[in-house]
């Protein structure tokens, strides 16, 4: 969506009055219509790193309960941009909606947690990072059949904010709980970012360079996987797999980190 205006700002935190300070029935029509996009904007993004038997439908299905989601949760006191904060929401919904009618048949996830095994086990053994061939042979299958588990089990990577975390149960809490206000970061926040992400960058550094060009553009310029595809001279299937491998090695690497990451 496009930058507002002061005024815009102003009318837009208005009907936030209206409809959650006043009740106004006619104002929450008018926030659900204005943000109803923000599903479309998801669902394309997601889908892309999604295999073709995804329904876009069901996605922007699972999105509009997201939406309506956030719109009830949102503190419009707060002064926070409302969309960011639903597009985290549509997307957990979204993602939990395909988790929910388990589209990743049982065997796929048992493929996918025996490659994530691989993994740490070989870069245990030899003190770097696996290459495919090494990963293959030491399941027995080939490459090919490797590629394709990692494009089958895109989405296994992916985490809703809306699951609960935690090492006691009695403690558990939303991942969205942890969502820390960017605008004002507190002191023990910005030391924990700043060590985590010069592990994380440490971890970036020794990916293979397409896999680590991929993750760049990816979480830092944030760009879709059409986009990268296009600048690769790759096709999207291709930098969805590149995108998978690379999160099965910087999982099994920073398994060591698992308490920080939660």
């Amino acid at each position: 969506m496009a930058r507002l205006t002061s005024q815009e700002k102003a009318k837009e935190f208005d009907k936030w009055v209206m409809w959650k300070e006043e009740g106004s029935r006619e104002a929450e029509v008018d926030l659900i219509t204005k943000f109803l996009p923000l599903v479309d904007k998801v669902a394309n993004r997601l889908a892309i790193n999604l295999p073709s038997n995804v329904d876009k439908d069901d996605l922007i299905s699972y999105g509009r309960f997201g939406l309506l989601d956030a719109l009830a949760k949102f503190d419009h006191t707060r002064g926070l941009q409302f969309e960011t904060y639903a597009m985290w929401r549509i997307r957990g919904a979204m993602i939990d909606g395909l988790r929910e009618n388990d589209w990743i048949p049982r065997t796929v996830r048992d493929k996918a947690k025996k490659i994530e095994e691989a993994y740490t086990y070989l870069e245990q053994q030899s003190l770097r990072m696996p290459t495919d061939e090494e990963v293959s042979t030491y399941l027995g299958i080939s490459e090919k059949e490797l590629q394709q588990v990692f494009y089958e089990t895109s989405l296994a990577t992916m985490v809703s904010i809306d699951e609960t975390v935690g090492d006691e149960e009695e403690q558990k809490t939303a991942r969205h709980s942890y969502i820390v206000d960017e605008f004002t970061p507190r002191p023990e926040s910005v030391a924990e970012v700043s060590s985590l992400k010069e592990v994380l960058i440490n971890v970036i550094d020794k990916l293979p360079e397409k896999e680590r060009t991929v993750v760049s553009l990816f979480y830092f310029e944030e760009m879709t996987l059409s986009e990268i595809a296009e600048i690769m001279c790759l096709s999207p299937s291709r930098i969805s797999q590149l995108h998978s491998k690379a999160l099965f090695r910087l999982r099994s690497t920073l398994s060591r980190w698992k308490s920080q990451l939660i």
